[in-house]
């Protein structure tokens, strides 16, 4: 496993990152409705791209496990896909 900071953000990347967050808040986030999650989905793209940290986990490059985004001294976004 390899864990890096990115500093430039692909669409590619992002569209997997949403990818692994929507597994995610599936799979532990079970007070919210399907609906509920779509709404929030929609947000999750440019909270990616503006987050000034993001850390992400990878098993193989370019295929992230996890993520996370830092913002001054809050951790902001905390994401693991299920499998892991």
């Amino acid at each position: 496993m390899k864990i890096v900071e990115i500093e430039f953000r692909t669409p590619e990347l992002l569209d997997r990152l949403l990818e692994v967050w929507e597994a995610s808040v599936r799979a532990t986030h079970l007070f919210l409705s399907p609906a509920e999650i779509e709404a929030i989905k929609a947000y999750v793209p440019h909270a990616l791209r503006e987050v000034p940290h993001l850390v992400v986990a990878e098993e193989e490059p370019g295929f992230p496990i996890g993520f996370m985004g830092v913002a001054g001294r809050r951790l902001e976004m905390l994401f693991l896909s299920p499998e892991e």
